[in-house]
């Protein structure tokens, strides 16, 4: 069965790709002609090679159908569902923050169906994505949309780099109109990612802290 990789991923794939390879290669070579042991090595690079592949993977998603439905924009873990305040949503907000481990694919999608009004790239630290101080001194870069679907609600969502994450890929452009569940870009290894919506426009918050959501598919709330 063929796994789908992100296109987004085509360098890291090509340099990491060809140099696990070829000390896999190598490593093989001196377990046979030099010591047995070298077996341990070969097949722990095996491990890390199938590893980066399965880490840029792009599976398929279900993008559920509904009047204002808001679905998590990455996989992860939520660390966090709380009140805010955010003036590029108009103020109060609802916040859902969700924790992408190594494990997780890090591909971001859009929440909702709406146009992009503002793409802001924000240089940063590199603090532990897993801390909550990393929201707002980290490398982040944040996107605006305005919902389609509930009157123009603006709705946000922050893709925060990790200790481990040091590459925010975006793709949107400001004016370009996105499907709910649509692509528009990825971070790269362990990060955080962020979803903020007006807190007089939230119907209802569908998700708890603790809970394992997944792009595209897991409702997150419903806009109203």
């Amino acid at each position: 069965m063929r796994m789908p990789l992100t296109s987004y991923a085509r360098r890291e794939l090509r340099l990491y790709g060809t140099l696990l390879v070829a000390v896999t290669v190598l490593s093989v070579i001196l377990w046979v002609c030099v010591a047995r042991w070298f077996v341990v090595v070969t097949a722990f690079l095996l491990m890390v090679l199938l590893w980066l592949v399965f880490f840029f993977r792009d599976p398929a998603r279900s993008i559920p159908e509904g009047a204002g439905l808001l679905v998590a924009p990455a996989d992860g873990r939520v660390t966090e569902v709380a009140a805010c305040e955010e003036e590029r949503v108009g103020g109060k907000a609802q916040r859902v923050s969700i924790f992408l481990s190594i494990f997780d694919a890090h591909l971001n999608r859009a929440p909702c169906s709406g146009r992009v009004v503002s793409v802001t790239y924000e240089p940063g630290a590199f603090l532990n994505a897993m801390n909550p101080k990393s929201a707002r001194v980290n490398e982040a870069n944040t996107v605006v949309l305005e919902s389609d679907e509930a009157s123009g609600v603006p709705v946000l969502v922050k893709q925060i780099a990790g200790i481990i994450a040091r590459r925010i890929v975006c793709e949107c452009t400001v004016g370009q109109t996105l499907a709910r569940g649509e692509l528009f870009g990825m971070i790269k290894f362990g990060s955080r990612t962020e979803l903020c919506v007006p807190a007089e426009h939230v119907a209802e918050i569908k998700v708890n802290v603790g809970d394992h959501v997944t792009a595209g598919e897991t409702v997150i709330g419903v806009l109203q």
